[in-house]
């Protein structure tokens, strides 16, 4: 395939830049990929070898300090992977780090691409909308899930989910409005600088080499937990595991970006929800029946019925505006997703086990 020339992943060792880079080194040999991560998260460093068998040169750096970004001016695409992505971040009274990480960090990305000129495509997620707005659909609940009613009344919901419509006023968590305040950023560098950027804003992305926490991942965290037999519980929402969210595989997302990265042009200037969609979602206790037949283990999961800060029943991308913008469509279903991660964790068992603790 032709070159892409010269892309920077920043969070490169991380679960979906290590995927992006891989992927792209591997389906673009001609290309430079080039994985910057301070390995702050753990886990990361399992994916170290990968980046080098791939052909991806790993640079150990982090995007708060503007000198490990300097030597990187002549890029030809920034794909913008590093966060703090757990939810509950900052909530113990210490926001430093994902601020610094997940808004000054973003700053410095964006600095670097109108220098060098280059595309900047940003990994946002759906936690830009605000509580109030996510807690106002209209919900049906099942023998296994909460379900979006047919008439949606409240602004920014659809049958189909959450569209980018919905109104932003409110609060979101600290991982929201970093990355919200990213978003705004990105908008000002292509309208003053003209620098050609994308927003992805991603639901839960889920497969193989993620360290998924219950805050972060919570898919891969179910599908670990059931594999090594280690408790979960039922958080909220009456402690019946009916909360849904919808589920995205890596290499789905990195077809996307793949497209992204071969017309610039054509994806200047978007924001996007990515995400599975209806058709691709799961509740808790759905994902239970899966994980449980993948591996054997019947767990009981506790339940607890006080509803968590920060949470919410329900989210479902509503990807219409994207859909009318690509012929891209997420190609692989939520059982596909829980499988995968399962066959990585059995093939890599003692390694992942050794992380997870």
């Amino acid at each position: 395939m032709s070159s892409l020339g010269k892309i920077l992943i920043t969070g490169g060792a991380g679960f979906v830049g290590s995927s992006l880079a891989i992927s792209l080194a591997r389906s673009h040999p001609d290309s430079h990929v080039i994985a910057l991560d301070n390995l702050y998260r753990r886990g990361s460093e399992l994916n170290l070898d990968r980046l080098a068998d791939a052909g991806v040169e790993f640079v150990k750096g982090d995007v708060r300090e503007p000198a490990d970004l300097a030597p990187f001016s002549d890029i030809d695409a920034l794909i913008e992977c590093s966060a703090e992505p757990s939810v509950m971040s900052g909530t113990d009274g210490d926001t430093s780090y994902i601020y610094e990480t997940n808004l000054t960090g973003a700053y410095n990305c964006l600095e670097l691409a109108r220098k060098s000129g280059c595309q900047f495509i940003f990994l946002s997620t759906s936690r830009v909308y605000p509580l109030a707005g996510l807690r106002r659909a209209d919900l049906i609940e099942t023998g296994t899930r909460f379900e979006l009613a047919e008439m949606q009344t409240a602004p920014g919901w659809t049958a189909a989910g959450v569209a980018e419509t919905m109104p932003l006023e409110g609060a979101r968590t600290f991982y929201g409005t970093t990355k919200l305040s990213a978003e705004f950023l990105a908008a000002e560098f292509a309208a003053q600088f003209g620098v050609p950027v994308v927003i992805n804003r991603c639901g839960v992305i889920a497969g193989p080499w993620q360290m998924g926490k219950v805050d972060q991942g919570v898919f891969t965290h179910w599908m670990l937990a059931h594999e090594y037999e280690k408790p979960l519980s039922y958080i909220g929402f009456g402690g019946t595991g009916k909360q849904v969210r919808d589920l995205l595989h890596v290499d789905d997302l990195v077809e996307l970006i793949e497209m992204q990265l071969a017309d610039p042009a054509h994806w200047s200037g978007q924001t996007f929800n990515v995400g599975g969609g209806r058709e691709v979602s799961l509740s808790l206790l759905e994902a239970t029946g899966i994980c449980a037949g993948l591996t054997g283990h019947e767990l009981e999961i506790a339940e607890v019925s006080e509803d968590r800060d920060g949470d919410v029943p329900l989210y479902i991308s509503d990807c219409s505006r994207l859909f009318e913008h690509t012929s891209w469509r997420p190609g692989r279903d939520a059982k596909c997703v829980l499988a995968d991660i399962h066959e990585w964790i059995e093939s890599d068992r003692d390694r992942v086990g050794e992380v997870l603790g």
